[in-house]
């Protein structure tokens, strides 16, 4: 089910109000209910999966509390690790590997075997296990005792608004809160609604149009020059943050309706002046994950300073490997671990270089927008293929001719407007230029976001378009 179906527009209301007429000590139960119906809905099997790494999880963090012997504690950590990470590697990377071996094994044999299609992911797989590894690892670690609830972990694991695509929340953060009597006057409406119609008018409005002219470019690489495909590259870094962050705002909007409350997951990222800041305020859920449960499991900083560096070049790459199984995912998180330490050593020295605010904030979008032209392209050859073009044929005279033979002026300058409209509001969230007018709270902001909703209704695109990280 995606939020944005017409499926899911019956959904809601029904939970909602079951929700909010049952006793407390059943709510729990019907939101696990609804929470496995919402992701049967994509295909019953998943379902089978999501309960196995549920069970397994709740299993060994049971086990790590119930010994003392701290070899047994690792055995059966070792077994939620295994069976979480085993579970991607099946599904999202043996395929890749063998499709590896058969490559290099037809050019060194010359022979011409067919390269094995791409299993079908599970929608949302890398999300709940990382979600329920990260609870037996903190039981590991002595965080917290392990639920005696088999029913609250899978409802912790499953719940349905951030189950899919995010954002990931901890354990201690979110269980407490299914515990919690709820109280429907205790709702914050307005938060919901805004953030439920913002999210929406993210993902309709402006990634699902500027997916229109995103995806012919992706598609056929040699049709187009330099110009167009930079251009097109930081089209596609507006729409991958319009609809990651765009799903968060939902789903953070829809749990509030339940009285659940999400830790921000996105600090308008594309306001950054270096990739170290981006870092600090893309996707946070994840961010923090890998530095909590990979970075940290790797040493951290306590060690060497050359092991340290190679700690985060590592967690960058795996990173990389963790958005999809292809070379162009790896280059992606190569790139990104490289300048990483390229900043982290320059603020390391005496005295650290540090551009002009305006002139740091391009470099950051620049750097970006290349290096999501390979989180966009579709294989290594396609990616270099782009790379030459931008280097050596940058044609800025074909550039309007070339978006003309994709779609008509007047989407392509809605879009551009779309753009230039999300970056102003961005901008005034970031230092609250608004926020100091008379009646911003009581006239403005209600009617900004009721004109936010006419407009999703009229420019929005229905087409049931499948969320970007749905594939992750």
């Amino acid at each position: 089910m995606l939020f944005n179906s017409l499926h899911f527009v019956y959904f809601l209301p029904i939970v909602f109000t079951l929700y909010w007429s049952i006793k407390h000590q059943w709510r729990w139960a019907l939101l696990l209910l609804a929470s496995y119906y919402f992701y049967f809905s994509y295909n019953p099997w998943y379902c089978l999966l999501l309960i196995g790494t549920t069970c397994i999880d709740y299993l060994a963090a049971k086990q790590i509390d119930a010994t003392s012997e701290q070899k047994k504690k690792k055995q059966w950590l070792a077994l939620s690790v295994i069976s979480n990470i085993g579970v991607l590697v099946a599904f999202k990377y043996s395929i890749f590997l063998l499709n590896s071996i058969l490559f290099a094994s037809n050019k060194i044999t010359h022979s011409n075997y067919e390269l094995l299609q791409a299993f079908i992911i599970p929608a949302g797989l890398s999300f709940y296990t990382f979600q329920s590894l990260s609870y037996t690892i903190d039981v590991y670690r002595g965080k917290y005792k392990p639920t005696d609830s088999l029913g609250f972990f899978a409802l912790y694991v499953s719940f349905f608004p951030h189950m899919v695509a995010g954002p990931i929340v901890r354990y201690n953060s979110l269980m407490p809160q299914f515990y919690q009597t709820q109280f429907l006057t205790k709702v914050d409406w307005g938060f919901a609604a805004r953030a439920i119609s913002w999210g929406f008018f993210k993902k309709l409005v402006i990634a699902d149009r500027l997916s229109e002219i995103v995806t012919p470019v992706f598609t056929n690489v040699e049709a187009f020059s330099g110009s167009t495909h930079l251009l097109v590259g930081f089209l596609f870094v507006v729409q991958v943050y319009c609809d990651l962050s765009g799903y968060s705002d939902i789903a953070t909007g829809v749990a509030k309706l339940f009285g659940i409350n999400f830790s921000l997951n996105w600090r308008r990222p594309l306001l950054s002046k270096s990739l170290t800041e981006f870092w600090q305020r893309n996707h946070i859920s994840i961010t923090t994950w890998f530095r909590d449960y990979l970075y940290i499991g790797l040493g951290g900083n306590r060690c060497s300073k050359k092991r340290w560096l190679l700690n985060i070049f590592l967690v960058f790459l795996i990173s990389g490997l963790w958005h999809g199984a292809n070379w162009t995912f790896l280059l992606w998180g190569t790139m990104h671990g490289l300048m990483y330490l390229v900043e982290l050593m320059n603020n390391e020295r005496a005295k650290p270089f540090k551009a002009p605010s305006l002139l740091a904030w391009f470099y950051l979008l620049l750097f970006h927008t290349i290096s999501l032209i390979a989180f966009r392209a579709l294989n290594a050859g396609d990616l270099f293929s782009i790379y030459n073009k931008i280097i050596f044929e940058f044609q800025p005279s074909q550039l309007l001719t070339e978006l003309h033979s994709i779609a008509n002026y007047f989407p392509i300058l809605l879009s551009a407007f779309f753009v230039l409209f999300l970056f102003l509001k961005e901008l005034n969230e970031e230092f609250a230029i608004l926020n100091k007018m008379k009646g911003y709270e009581s006239f403005t902001k209600p009617v900004f976001y009721i004109c936010i909703i006419i407009v999703i209704f009229v420019l929005g695109k229905f087409n049931a378009n499948e969320f970007i990280y749905f594939q992750f």
